[in-house]
Order: C-alpha cells, then structure tokens, then sequence
C-alpha cells in the first residue's frame, strides 16, 4: 500500500507538471485591444496599440509600439542594460518585429525609387543597402543573447548543485535508516535534513521526478521499515493527515473558481504542499490521495475545456480579424476624389478600427502578424487622405486668392455706367468664376455673397438706368415729334428772317431733346429733316448768303479799323482751317458705311449732306477772306 501511495502521488506530479508546461505555450487573454482614431486634417496615423496576455498569470501588459527605428535601437540598448532576468522575449520579439517592419517599408521604399529612377526593373533581383541600423541591432541582440545564456548556464550550475546537496541529504537519510540502533536518536537530525530537503531550490528538471521517488523511499524507510517511538510517530501521521485533509478541502474548492487560469496555478502551488507533507497512516494513505486526485483531476478538465474553447475563439477571432484587414485593404483610395467621398470612405476604416477592438485576441503566432497588417492598411489610407486634403488645401487657397481677385475686379466695375461693356464683362467674370474650383468652407460662402453682391449692384443700376433711359427716351421723341409738327405746319406768312430764325431755334431745341429709341431714330430724324428742307425749299433761304449779309453787316461797323479787320481775318481763317478738317473727317468716315441696311442708307445720306453744306461754307469763308484782303490791300 506505501508504494502505490508513492507510485500514485509520482504519477500525478508528472502528469501535472506535464500539463502546467504545455498549457503554459498557450497565452490567456482577457482584455480587449485599443485603437485611437487620428483627426482626418492633421496626422493620419491609427495610433491602434495591442496589449499582450501572459499565458499562465492571465496578466494583460501593454505592448509598447515605437514611432521608428532610433526609438527601438535605444530601448534594444536599454534591455541590454538590464540584468538577464529582466529581459523578457516578449520585449525581444515585440522589438525584432516592430523593427523589422520598418526596415521591411525602407526596402520596399529603395526598391520602388531605383524602379522609379530607372536603375533597377521590376525583373530584376533587388539588393537592398546594408543598414547599419540593423548591424547594431544584431550586435545589441548578440550581446543579450550571452547574456542571457550566461545567465542560464549559472541557472543550471545553481540546480546541479541543489540536485548534489539533496541526493547527499537523501544518502544521510538512507544511512539513518540502515543505523537501527539510533533510530530514536537521530529522529531530529531526520526532521531537520527534512526541512534543508525542502528548503534547497529547484533541480534539473530531468531529475525532479526520480529524486523525488528516491527521497521519499528514504523518508519511508525511516518511517515504516524501522521501529521509533510509536507515540511521536503516530502524532507525526496525525499532523500530515490534517494537512492533506485540509489541501484535499482546498482542491476541491478549486472547482467553483472562477478564474481557470487562477484555480490551476493554485492547485498547482497545492501538489507542492502535497509533496512536502509527510506521510500518513497506511490504512488511510490510498483514501486520501484518492480524494485529492480526484479533486485535482476536475481542475485540470476545467483547465484543458478552457484552453479548447479558447483556441477555437482564437480562430473565429482570427478570421474575423482577417476579414476585417481585407476590407480596409480593397478600399479604392484611387477613386476618392471629393471631401464627401473621403468621408465615406473614413467612416468604413473607422467601423472597422471600432469592430476590430471588439473582437478578442487570435493564436499568440498571427496575433500580432494580423495586428501589423491591420495597422499598415488603416496607416495606408490615412496617409493617403493626410497627402490628399494637403493638396486640397493648397488648390482651395489658390482658388480663394482667384475668387478674391475675381470679388475685386468685380466690384471695381459695378459702378461703371458703361452699361453693355461693363455687363459683357462682369458676365466674363461670372463665366470664370464656375471654371474656379473649391475654395475653404468658412470663406466659401462669404467670397460668393461679396461677388454676387458687386456683380447684382451693377445689373441693378444698369436696371434701373434702363427704365430711366427708355422713359427719356419717349420724352425725347415726343419733343422732336412736337419740333417736326411745329416745322410742318409754318404757313407762307412768314417773312424769311423769321423762318430762319424758327429752324435755328428748332436746331438747337433737337440737339437739346436727347437720345429717342434707337428703333425709331432713323425715321424721325428723316422727317425731321424732309421738314426742315421742305421748309427752306419754300422760302428759297440759304445759310450761306444769310452768313454772307451778316458778314457784310459786320464790314459795315468795322470800316477802316485795319487791327479789327486782321483780327476778323484770322477768325475766319481759323473757321476755314476748321472747316477744312471736319471736311477731310467726313470723307474719311464717308468710306466705313455699308448700304446693305436701311439705317446704313439713312446715316449715308446724312452725310453726304453734311459734306455738301461744309464745302458750301468752306466756299463761303474763302469768299469773305478774299473780301478782306482786298480792302486790307
């Protein structure tokens, strides 16, 4: 019965601590990831960071991510630092990877310059430039790595020599039990080589479960096949069997733990107590270690459904994180060509950055692989968008300064009065001004009030001059209309001087009437001139000799003042010079009409008549200086 208790408790050790190491591969997780979203108008990372869960503790510590390779060639330097057992390989790994990954983009950046520059083609094999980064990191990484191996080859120094100094405690206990005549004697040196037993640390591992059979072997012998005081003895087994009792109560309370993970590192701590228990009475050795075998095996099915169910909620969590990179990934960042679109498209990547927190961690080995890929396709679009409202921003400030030149030029001509040049040239400005792209939103509809409201000011005036002209206008023609009837209907009492001076007044009274609709400007002033000539036709009047009587009036006064006369002469020559000119003037414009439209015949006729009458008083001029020269003679 001693040796199956033995053989029993030697099996349970091995088949725990087996489960304990295979169990301790797979990490526990139980926190859920972070991500930060960046503003879309100034840095565009995703600033998402990924916590790490220590497989045995269930611990959640936050993996620390560097902004670039001098931030984790100085933490490498810090580790270094550090004595070996500080140095964990997860700050190893999480070092390797974060700097790789960026080493990984700097390559991919060389390659696709020397494809860009010409030197290299997309066939050919790409050498990448030698990093003296990543020369240094290996150097940082060897001189840990001696570290740590000198650390553990004093480790295993440290266990050969608790393994020599238990199997000499085990060979002194052996030789006790052999010594039958001072059994009773030396029963508190055995208590005591028990306690320096217990007290030794850890052994190789190899060497744990044959030292421990050994060692309790010795500790039987001394107790059952050598005869001791039976009274210490019994109050001996008495003691181990509440100890063991109250372990098998606390095993078995380990079934409502709620924290797997918890519940097995305590049952683990229990077998420990287990074997540095003594033994207890042989009738009732197989019973207890029944009831905390059985206790433990509860806990270790527990344990090992946890790391099943676990496992399977890895590979759904891996799977939807998969996805989840695909959908950032397959964004057409290409298409996206409009601040509404980049919205849109923003919305879906921060949808997925708030699912991806949602989900829990996959398998320890693609955890953080899918954490980089979900991290450089949001980086990707991010950085996309950052270079895009960059560029908008410097279109949008080169279309404020157009719209703006646009908003000047306008409201520099809205009070022009030159009605059909100005608005032919605030329609151009207006055409521009839809060819102008987007300016920034909170100038975007000041800018447009300021141009619509130079732009309308001046079409309101033009309005509104319109109205005035057109009503000008009607008054005109009604004037010239009352001058042509007041013409027509000069009877034939009239002495000449009067209807001379009649149709200067009317002249004159014409010239002041102003502008009459341009459709009926030929045709009034055709009448208005058939008048005139119908009455002069009547009275045979001629402005020429009625300049020449005046002229003859004014000889009359003059006499013999000979300073007088000379400054008359040079008044008429003056008036002849002028003469001569508009004479030349209305040849000239004489060849820009065209007869092809009536109102082109009319203006023809107008001026022939007008070079018609200058000749007559050209002659007429000539006629009086000649009269003056020769009284002057």
């Amino acid at each position: 019965m001693e040796m199956r208790e033995e053989s029993t408790v030697e099996q349970s050790i091995d088949t725990g601590s087996a489960l304990n190491e295979k169990k301790a591969l797979e990490p526990v997780y139980e926190t859920t990831q972070t991500t930060e979203t960046p503003d879309p108008a100034t840095d565009q990372t995703t600033g998402i960071t990924d916590p790490e869960t220590d497989a045995e503790t269930g611990q959640v510590s936050q993996r620390v991510v560097y902004a670039g390779i001098p931030e984790i060639l100085e933490a490498a330097r810090s580790l270094s630092a550090l004595e070996a057992d500080s140095i964990t390989r997860e700050d190893l790994a999480n070092l390797k990877q974060q700097f790789y990954a960026f080493r990984h983009a700097e390559q991919q950046a060389e390659l696709e310059e020397a494809i860009a520059s010409g030197e290299l083609t997309p066939d050919e094999q790409f050498e990448p430039k030698p990093s003296d980064a990543e020369e240094e990191l290996r150097h940082i990484l060897d001189i840990i790595k001696e570290k740590k191996a000198g650390r553990l080859a004093q480790i295993e120094a440290e266990r050969k020599e608790n393994l020599d100094r238990r199997n000499e405690i085990i060979d002194q206990l052996l030789a006790m039990s052999a010594d039958t005549d001072n059994v009773n004697r030396e029963f508190p040196r055995f208590k005591e080589l028990q306690q320096q037993f217990k007290e030794i640390g850890e052994v190789p591992a190899t060497e744990t479960t044959d030292q421990w059979k050994r060692y309790q072997d010795a500790v039987e012998r001394f107790y059952d096949q050598y005869r001791i005081n039976k009274d210490l003895r019994d109050y001996d087994f008495r003691k181990n069997l509440d100890t063991k009792t109250l372990l098998c109560s606390e095993a078995e309370s380990l079934a409502t733990e709620e924290d797997v993970v918890t519940a097995f590192k305590r049952l683990q701590t229990l077998h420990d107590k287990w074997r540095d228990t003594g033994p207890v009475a042989k009738e009732i050795r197989e019973e207890i270690w029944t009831r905390f075998k059985d206790a433990s095996a509860v806990v270790n099915k527990r344990y090992q459904a946890f790391f099943e169910e676990r496992k399977a909620r890895e590979q759904q969590n891996e799977e939807a994180k998969t996805a989840l990179c695909e959908r950032v990934e397959t964004i057409d960042i290409e298409s996206a060509t409009s601040f509404r679109h980049w919205d849109e498209l923003t919305a879906t990547v921060l949808t997925a950055q708030e699912e991806w927190k949602g989900i829990g961690f996959a398998s320890r080995r693609n955890n953080n692989k899918l954490f980089a890929r979900f991290r450089a396709a949001c980086d990707r679009f991010f950085n996309a968008k950052a270079e895009y409202f960059k560029d908008a921003k410097e279109r949008q400030n080169e279309n404020l300064q157009l719209k703006t030149q646009l908003c000047e030029q306008a409201e520099a001509l809205k009070d022009s009065t030159e009605w059909k040049k100005t608005a032919d040239r605030l329609v151009e400005l207006q055409r521009r001004w839809k060819t102008i792209g987007a300016v920034p939103r909170k100038q975007s509809d000041t800018l447009w009030t300021r141009f619509q409201q130079a732009c309308d000011y001046f079409f309101e005036q033009k309005k509104k001059d319109l109205n005035d002209s057109r009503h000008a206008e009607q008054t005109a023609l009604k004037a010239k209309r009352d001058i042509i009837a007041e013409i027509t209907a000069v009877g034939d009492d009239r002495t000449a001087d009067d209807v001379q001076a009649l149709l200067h007044d009317a002249d004159n009274r014409w010239r002041q009437a102003g502008h009459v609709p341009f459709r009926e400007k030929d045709k009034v002033y055709e009448e208005y001139r058939t008048a005139v000539n119908n009455l002069r036709d009547r009275y045979r009047l001629s402005r020429n000799s009625r300049s020449m009587a005046r002229f003859e009036n004014t000889l009359a006064d003059i006499g013999t003042d000979q300073n007088r006369m000379s400054r008359e002469r040079e008044r008429l020559v003056r008036a002849y010079e002028a003469k001569r000119q508009e004479l030349k003037t209305c040849e000239n414009n004489l060849g820009f009409f065209s007869t092809k439209s009536s109102r082109g015949n009319s203006m023809l006729q107008e001026l022939d008549r007008r070079i018609a009458e200058t000749k007559e008083e050209i002659e007429t001029l000539r006629n009086k200086i000649a009269i003056l020269d020769e009284k002057m003679s």
